[in-house]
């Protein structure tokens, strides 16, 4: 049984009087003002014909929405916020749980959050934020527009250890798939693990030549040992076979980029695009995102659009390392998509300036285009006098703020969830949250 939210608890928690309770009490208010969220996290926890009405009571979707807020609130993990869940008396009351419910397990607050799609917390931000205009708290006629990377949660790569990776990965499925058939193979597992710590152990290159072409030659035969396992399966038939079968594919595929480019790198002394390269199996949608000449980020770069209220209005998760340039116009169509008109004045990085973008934005109807660094265009061709260039570009300086506010309270910096999906659902659970705590904030001054 599936309902979108209790018809009446048994018995009500009430708030504590803490400052943080107050802020959940303000934040209860803001989402009940708002049903419609409700019914979109309903319609995805229904989604696959899960019928509402039939099985034992789950978690409602007023439920899994506000453990989902409260979560990236506070940075829990899933274990964490199943203890608080049960322990404390203002999270149950914000979340709508009884005083006496039974505790809460970590896999079944995972399994629903998971049921959410990346589009649905989109939408769910979108809403927020015109409820936001709405109220008089945000108008959307002033941004200003920046990006971030965030990073995958992935270990530091090199060759040698995506290498030891794809050997661990694809001995643990052959283990699984001696269980189901009979599998030929040598255990390769500790001769790939010396390899890869002689690797790094290693002084020069000279020296780390003739260990990568053994490790190599081992992830090779590795391979080819699982891909035999895979034809086994395949004759073997059953569900669990061809599951096993598709991951044990995956593994090889992955497996054969990154001996790819490990001998393009290592053996050619190829400098392989970064667009090429793969750095994690286990997050394989993994970008390179360098961020100044000694910093690079493993993840993907996010564009915020961020009114004058503090409130992000619109976030955007871009694959690849695209540059701030080319993002200028697609985040101010966005912006009109949204709100229904540009706003009257944007204002944006130096990364983003340039004559087209000047031109093009000017000409969805924004009045005033700023760029903190011109690039050679005139104060008078972005703005209307010298003194809005001025403010603008203070204005402009409040983003960084922002972005450090998303990062350290609510886990901007570093993505936990797994796949790409994931990743933007992540990123769009996080900036929900941050802005019904603005908002909040904003109400209660």
């Amino acid at each position: 049984m599936r309902e979108r939210v209790h018809g009446q608890l048994a018995l009500v928690p009430q708030f504590c009087a803490h400052e943080h309770a107050r802020e959940l009490a303000e934040i209860n208010c803001i989402l009940d003002e708002c049903p419609q969220l409700e019914a979109l996290v309903q319609r995805d926890l229904l989604r696959g014909g899960v019928a509402p009405n039939r099985g034992r009571p789950g978690l409602t979707a007023q439920q899994v929405l506000r453990a989902t807020v409260l979560k990236q609130m506070k940075g829990y993990s899933y274990e964490e916020l199943a203890f608080h869940l049960t322990d404390s008396q203002s999270y149950r009351a914000f979340c709508r749980f009884d005083v006496v419910g039974p505790a809460l397990k970590r896999s079944t607050l995972q399994e629903n959050v998971a049921r959410i799609s990346p589009a649905t917390w989109e939408r769910l931000n979108a809403i927020v934020v015109a409820h936001a205009c709405a109220t008089g708290v945000e108008t959307g006629q002033k941004v200003r527009i920046d990006c971030t990377p965030v990073e995958a949660n992935i270990h530091e790569p090199s060759d040698s250890s995506l290498l030891w990776d794809v050997v661990r990965v694809l001995e643990r499925l052959l283990e699984q798939a001696s269980k189901v058939v009979r599998v030929s193979r040598l255990d390769q597992g500790k001769r790939a693990k010396h390899l890869s710590i002689a690797i790094l152990r290693a002084p020069s290159a000279a020296r780390r030549r003739p260990l990568y072409i053994e490790l190599l030659r081992v992830t090779a035969r590795v391979s080819r040992y699982a891909q035999r396992a895979a034809n086994t399966l395949v004759r073997r038939g059953g569900t669990a076979a061809r599951t096993l079968r598709a991951r044990i594919a995956r593994a090889i595929e992955l497996g054969e980029r990154v001996m790819d480019q490990t001998r393009r790198r290592v053996l050619l002394g190829e400098s392989v695009p970064a667009s090429d390269k793969i750095v994690s199996i286990f997050e394989p949608h993994t970008g390179i995102v360098v961020k100044s000449r000694d910093e690079v980020i493993y993840g993907h770069k996010v564009c915020l659009n961020v009114g004058a209220s503090g409130l992000v209005l619109d976030c955007a998760v871009h694959q690849g390392n695209p540059a701030d340039v080319t993002l200028a116009v697609g985040t101010i169509e966005r912006h009109r998509a949204a709100f229904g008109a540009g706003p009257e004045q944007a204002v944006f990085d130096g990364a983003f300036a340039s004559r087209a973008n000047l031109d093009a934005i000017k000409a969805l109807d924004v009045r005033d285009v700023v760029f903190t660094k011109g690039q050679g265009l005139r104060t008078h061709e972005m703005a209307r006098s010298a003194w809005i260039y001025r403010a603008l570009r203070r204005f402009r300086a409040g983003v960084e703020g922002c972005i450090s506010f998303l990062k350290r309270c609510f886990g901007l910096d570093r993505c936990t969830w797994k796949g790409f999906g994931s990743f933007v659902a992540y990123v769009q659970a996080s900036t929900l949250s941050a802005n019904l705590l603005v908002l909040a904030r904003h109400r209660m001054a």
